[in-house]
């Protein structure tokens, strides 16, 4: 695992280095967590990667084409919203979909 990375596989956190892990990176990864309980999870897996592919064909960078995923994109949106999961709707990352511009 690179450093400065977390996964989130099926809600379990996998990093190298945990020292910059805080409330804001967690309500990040639950976020996720959210996404792929309401896409059964294989559901979440399929379009994540068709969807950065997608992007990347358009891009022409895998790191803009990662950043403009729908799902980062209300993830990284409101990572620092901590209440954020107690008022999100289902499937709210459809709402991210239609752009293109990656995340800064």
């Amino acid at each position: 695992m690179p450093k400065g990375i977390c996964l989130n596989l099926f809600g379990m956190y996998l990093a190298r280095d945990t020292s910059w892990i805080d409330e804001k990176v967690i309500n990040h990864e639950r976020i996720h967590d959210a996404q792929q309980r309401e896409m059964a999870y294989v559901g979440f897996y399929l379009a994540y990667v068709i969807e950065w592919l997608w992007r990347l064909i358009r891009l022409r960078s895998w790191w803009k084409a990662y950043r403009a995923i729908s799902f980062e994109r209300e993830a990284y949106t409101n990572g620092d919203d901590l209440g954020y999961l107690r008022r999100r709707k289902h499937y709210a990352w459809r709402h991210y979909l239609r752009s293109e511009r990656p995340f800064r």
